[in-house]
């Protein structure tokens, strides 16, 4: 029997999963991050059968028929359209988890801190009915902050800022737990339909999200420039309804993207208002990590820095932060009583 368990051990694969917005990643127990594709999916409305799954479905958006959809199952953080988010984490999983494995895989998951429980409920069935032996749920800024590296085991305050594409989540860490947080659902998507809709306000230009978030990349700014920038912008004109190209500087889309940039600062000025006054003289030496596709908008941790009067710090690796997290979780699962605590199931 120890020989048959040593073996299923050895066979078996369990993964840690960022099931994001904008992007899917997943990092296999002693193999690291195996996948790194967008969490788009693909489907022909006729028969409402799967055509393409990440990065294929990705390029899809916006150039379709009729009779295909590139929809992104996921909103906020949070299951938008629960059979497709399955059958996207289906193909995720079977994509680096040969069947010819004794045992289903063990997944570990990381969710925003501020989802509700039917919405917890929610990616735990989806990933048990996509092939997932065990299934559990941990909060995306603790993931985020092992991830970083911070010492989140120690009786010491840190603080991570992780800004992904549908949440933005703030949290003051000791101890391995959650001492304060915050979790707005204002983050990439809303930066990229700030820019849209100055676009079409501005300029009477229709443009789609691909091409906001290829602006909000080239010359998209939280902070004053040494120096500005612009970028040729392509689209549909609304009143002519012919295509049309336009320059836009790196001022205009700051203005464009100051509201949902405002709100994550007000975010993290309010975790920094309930943090106990121990830990929040850490945080004045240590500083603010910024985690997430977000924490690499130009200028963001300048105007952080400015509003904090706290030094702050991007991450290095700020988009594999969460998913590295949860590969972390799973190598301490077995030994580590406080990380078990962290972790949420059904």
């Amino acid at each position: 029997m120890n020989v048959l368990r040593g073996a299923m051990g050895r066979f078996s694969r369990d993964m840690g999963v960022d099931l994001g917005t904008a992007n899917t990643l997943v990092h296999v127990k002693g193999r690291g991050i195996l996948l790194r594709e967008p969490s788009v999916v693909a489907i022909d409305v006729s028969t409402n059968k799967i055509h393409a799954v990440g990065e294929e479905a990705k390029r899809m958006l916006g150039r379709t028929p009729n009779r295909i959809k590139a929809i992104r199952p996921l909103r906020d953080g949070v299951i938008a359209d629960f059979d497709q988010t399955e059958q996207m984490i289906r193909y995720f999983i079977q994509k680096v988890h040969r069947r010819n494995m004794f045992m289903a895989p063990r997944v570990v998951i990381g969710v925003p801190s501020g989802v509700t429980e039917v919405e917890e409920m929610a990616v735990l069935q989806a990933a048990r009915k996509a092939g997932a032996g065990e299934a559990y749920t941990i909060e995306e800024p603790m993931a985020a902050a092992m991830g970083a590296e911070l010492p989140v085991s120690e009786p010491t305050g840190s603080m991570i800022v992780d800004i992904g594409g549908g949440t933005t989540e703030v949290a003051v860490i000791s101890m391995s737990g959650i001492v304060t947080s915050r979790s707005i659902r204002v983050a990439g998507d809303e930066i990229d339909d700030a820019i849209i809709n100055y676009v079409r306000r501005n300029y009477n230009l229709s443009i789609g999200d691909r091409t906001a978030e290829d602006v909000k990349i080239k010359v998209g700014s939280a902070f004053r420039l040494d120096q500005e920038r612009s970028v040729d912008v392509r689209g549909r004109d609304l009143l002519s309804g012919l295509p049309r190209s336009i320059a836009v500087s790196s001022v205009e889309i700051r203005e464009a993207i100051q509201e949902p940039i405002n709100a994550i600062v007000e975010a993290v000025k309010e975790t920094l208002e309930t943090t106990p006054p121990e830990l929040a003289s850490d945080l004045y030496s240590c500083g603010i990590v910024l985690a997430g596709g977000g924490a690499l908008l130009e200028g963001l941790d300048q105007l952080l820095s400015r509003e904090t009067s706290m030094p702050v710090h991007i991450a290095p690796d700020p988009l594999s932060c969460v998913v590295l997290g949860t590969g972390r979780y799973l190598e301490e699962l077995e030994t580590n009583t406080q990380m078990r605590r962290a972790l949420r199931t059904v």
